[in-house]
Parts: structure tokens; C-alpha cells; sequence
């Protein structure tokens, strides 16, 4: 679903900027030969601004790369340029403004924060199964509690405030768990096994 609105979002831009081209047109703010002057001349100062910007990406990537910290910001602003790239390339006032958008780092920060937090961190956090915000059980027990552990509250080491079979009796002094009892209490039965041979050789 969200595929195809954004194909429509893309088909309808163009619509849009052809829209904006023939009003101007016709409306006798510019004529087509200025208007077709200034599509052409904002594609160029955008391409220049995009070379510029594309090449500070690049040292902030290097600096960081060298600097052993993952360099996350840059790689999304190489995204918005490329974006930015191919809208200032498309022939239309619109596809510039959003180029332009794009490009210009007063407003491609903002665009760049909203993107990594509503887009970037829930889809890594989503495959990850919650890695990306620390939403991860990583220790203990999912409700906060020991209540359904088989070694009761206090764990297997039958910590403070244990109340299950595992608290107080495992790695004590009775490895038993018999409290009091010693090698002195403790009784064996003798049993003797005899064999008649009597019995075997008649039968």
C-alpha cells in the first residue's frame, strides 16, 4: 500500500509542475522562452549546490570512517542529494523547489531527522526486533518479575527474597537440602543374596 502512494505521489508531481508551467504561461508572467530560461537555470544553480553539498558529505563520511563512529547522518544526506539530484534534473518549477528542498541544509536537516526517525529507526528496529531503540529483552524475564520461574523470585541462586525450591537450599551447606542432617544419621540395609545350588542341579 504505501508502494503504490508513492508512485502516485511521484506521477502526480510531474502533473502538478506542468499544471504550474501553463499557468504562468498563461497568465502572462513570463513568456515561454523566459519561463523554459528559468527551469533551466535553477537545474543548474541545483546541480551546483549538490556538487558543493555532495563533496562535504563526503569529508564528514571520511572523518568519521577514520574516526571508528558510524557515520549514519552522512549516508542519509547522500540519499536526500541523489533525491535531490534527480528532481533538479527533471524539467519543472516544482521538481526544483523540491530539489531545492532537498539540497539546502537549513532544510534538508530537518528533512533528514524526520526521515531516520520515522522511517530509518522503526524499519531497522522492526527487523532487529528491537535492537535499533534498546526495546530488547536482553535479561531477567519479559514481565519484569521471576513469578513464572520454576526457581521461584529469587532465581536459580535463590538470592534475597527467594521463595521458590531454588532459594536458600542450592550451593549451601547441605547439598541434600535436608537441614540438620549428618553422615552419622544416615542408615544403610545389608542385604545377603544366597544361591541354592541344591535346586539348580535337579532341575
Amino acid at each position: 500500500m504505501r508502494t503504490r502512494s508513492l508512485l502516485a505521489l511521484l506521477l502526480l508531481i510531474p502533473l502538478v509542475d506542468a499544471f504550474v508551467l501553463v499557468a504562468i504561461v498563461g497568465s502572462g508572467w513570463l513568456t515561454p522562452l523566459q519561463t523554459v530560461a528559468l527551469v533551466v537555470l535553477t537545474g543548474l544553480i541545483g546541480m551546483i549546490l549538490v556538487r558543493a553539498e555532495g563533496r562535504n558529505t563526503l569529508v564528514r563520511f571520511q572523518q568519521k570512517a577514520a574516526a571508528g563512529s558510524a557515520p549514519t547522518d552522512e549516508l542519509l544526506d547522500g540519499g536526500l542529494l541523489i533525491a535531490a539530484g534527480a528532481f533538479l534534473l527533471t524539467p519543472g518549477l516544482v521538481t526544483d523547489l523540491i530539489g531545492f528542498l532537498l539540497v539546502l541544509p537549513p532544510t534538508r536537516y530537518p528533512i533528514r531527522i524526520a526521515l531516520k526517525r520515522w522511517v530509518v529507526v522503526p524499519y531497522i528496529d522492526n527487523k532487529t526486533d528491537g535492537f535499533a531503540t534498546g526495546n530488547v529483552w536482553t535479561f531477567g524475564f519479559p514481565d519484569g518479575n521471576g513469578d513464572n520461574s520454576p526457581f521461584g523470585s529469587g532465581g536459580v541462586d535463590g538470592g534475597p527474597g527467594g521463595s521458590g525450591p531454588g532459594a536458600g537450599d542450592i550451593g549451601g551447606d547441605d547439598p541434600l537440602g535436608a537441614e540438620g542432617s549428618t553422615a552419622d544419621d544416615e542408615e544403610y540395609v545389608d542385604v545377603d543374596f544366597e544361591v541354592n545350588d541344591d535346586n539348580s542341579r535337579e532341575s
